[in-house]
């Protein structure tokens, strides 16, 4: 099914390229913004401190687990033991622990969380940076649609001549650094 729908996108692909250049006479060209962005140092060095970011509190959070899990293993040995309201709030705690952890687990690694932040705050003007610089670069050439090869687009052929990557790069005053994935 997959093969199929991807098929069925590269037709539309196909015909949406034979209609507008036929039709309109666009020009088209392409970028792979992975290629760009690993030309840019300031994003190789947002890249690793996220990475840095992400291992710290992530290194955090598995002690915390790991505290809990000590709990929880000592509990099991003391059991049977224990009266019943000290197994309940011996319980409690635990849970309460481990809804502590996943709750700064949610605030760091959740959707808004601290890590989503910190990616806006370092990626995204590099990345809007990038953008207006593909804009400019298509407005000089008069291109009509520029398509992203990294962003997982069905591309099914792209001629390199048509690949204004390293301008972009140029455009923002880096050169290429990194071997091409052509």
């Amino acid at each position: 099914m997959k093969t199929q729908n991807k098929l069925y996108a590269g037709l539309l692909v196909a015909f949406f390229f034979a209609f507008t250049t036929l039709g309109f006479g666009q020009k088209f060209a392409y970028v792979d913004s992975e290629y760009i962005l690993q030309n840019i140092p300031e994003y190789t060095d947002a890249q690793n401190q996220l990475d840095e970011f992400s291992q710290n509190y992530q290194a955090q959070i598995e002690k915390r687990f790991s505290e809990i899990d000590q709990l929880y293993r000592k509990y099991q040995a003391d059991a049977v033991l224990l009266p019943e309201d000290m197994k309940r709030k011996r319980e409690d705690e635990i849970i309460s622990k481990e809804r502590e952890v996943k709750k700064f687990q949610e605030e760091i690694f959740g959707q808004e969380g601290q890590l989503f932040k910190k990616r806006e705050e370092l990626v995204l003007p590099i990345q809007e940076r990038v953008y207006n610089a593909i804009e400019k670069l298509a407005q000089v050439r008069g291109l009509g649609i520029v398509f992203d090869k990294a962003a997982g687009a069905s591309l099914l052929f792209s001629d390199s001549k048509l690949d204004i990557s390293d301008d972009v790069l140029q455009e923002l005053g880096f050169s290429n650094n990194t071997q091409r994935n052509k």
